[in-house]
C-alpha cells in the first residue's frame, strides 16, 4: 500500500497567565475533541504521557466535564511507562489512576509489569504492546494512518523535559531515530528509572492532534529551542523539535514557560 507522506503540520501556541489557566484551558480543549471524535466515529483515541502532564488533566474531573465527557468511548493508551510494578511510585500509571483514570473502560497499559517482565524487556516490548497494538488495527478498532503507515490516534497529550525529551526518547539515545517499530524499549534512561517502554516518533507524528503541555520557568529555554527560535546551529536537534501532527499540533505554556520566546 502506498501512503501520502508526512504534510505540513499546523502549530498553534496558547499562552496563559497561570498553570492553573493552563489546566482549564486544557479540559476544554480535550472535551471539545472528545465530543467531536466520539460523534464522528464512535470512541475517542487518547495517548497520555505522564509526569506532571497528569496533574495539569485534574479538571476533567470537575464539573461541567466530569459530568458531559462520554467515558465509555474513550480508549486510553500509553506513550511512554516506566518499567515498574504498576503500584510503583514512579509508575504513571499509578499517578493517573488516582484522577481521570477511574472513569475510563478501556486502557491499554504496555504490560503488567512484575519483576520477572522487567528482566526481559524485549519481549516485554515485541510481544505484549507493539503485537497490542496491531490486534486493535487488524480488529479496525485502532486505524492506520493513510500518510505514514503507522497506527493514528486522536489525541496525543505529551509533556516535555528540560533536555528536550518527550515520551522516552532522550537526546543522546539512538531510540529517538528509529523509523521502522511502533514501540521501543531503552535500558539505561539518563531519568530514572532506566528502564522505559515508549512509541517511536513515526508513531506520535501520525496522531491526528497532538497537544504539548508545558508548564515552568525550568523549561522556558527549551520552549523556545522547540518553537525555533534558540537552536545551536551545528547542534544536533532536541527530540521535542521533531515532534508533529498530522492534524494540529498545540502548545499549552505558562507565562513562565513563554518567558523566553
Amino acid at each position: 500500500m502506498a501512503f501520502a507522506g508526512p504534510a505540513k503540520t499546523q502549530t498553534k501556541v496558547l499562552k496563559f497567565d497561570t498553570e492553573e489557566d493552563v489546566a482549564v484551558a486544557l479540559a476544554k480543549y480535550t472535551a471539545d475533541l472528545s465530543e467531536k471524535y466520539i460523534n464522528e466515529k464512535g470512541s475517542f483515541s487518547v495517548v497520555l504521557s505522564g509526569g506532571t502532564l497528569i496533574d495539569t488533566l485534574r479538571k476533567l474531573v470537575e464539573s461541567p466535564y466530569k459530568q458531559s465527557v462520554d467515558w465509555s468511548k474513550w480508549l486510553i493508551f500509553w506513550v511512554d511507562e516506566r518499567v515498574v510494578p504498576l503500584d510503583h511510585e514512579d509508575s504513571n500509571y499509578l499517578l493517573a489512576s488516582r484522577g481521570f483514570l477511574s472513569k475510563v473502560r478501556y486502557l491499554f497499559l504496555p504490560a503488567t509489569f512484575t519483576p520477572s517482565t522487567t528482566r526481559n524487556l524485549r519481549k516485554v516490548q515485541q510481544t505484549d504492546y507493539e503485537d497490542r497494538l496491531k490486534d486493535l488495527v487488524s480488529r479496525k478498532i485502532l486505524p492506520i494512518s493513510n500518510i505514514s503507515g503507522f497506527p493514528k490516534f486522536d489525541l496525543m497529550l505529551l509533556g516535555m523535559g528540560p533536555d528536550g525529551h518527550v515520551a522516552s526518547l532522550f537526546p543522546s539515545r539512538h531510540h529517538r531515530y528509529e523509523k521502522e517499530r511502533w514501540v521501543t524499549f531503552i535500558t539505561d534512561s539518563p531519568k530514572p528509572p532506566p528502564p522505559r517502554i515508549t512509541f517511536t516518533f513515526p508513531v506520535i507524528n501520525s496522531a491526528s492532534e497532538i497537544a504539548m503541555v508545558i508548564t515552568g520557568a525550568d523549561l522556558a529555554g527549551t520552549t523556545k529551542i522547540a518553537l525555533g527560535n534558540g537552536q545551536i546551529p551545528g547542534s544536533t536537534p532536541l527530540p521535542c523539535t521533531e515532534v508533529s501532527a498530522e492534524g494540529e499540533l498545540t502548545w499549552f505554556l505558562d507565562k513562565d514557560a513563554a518567558s523566553k520566546l
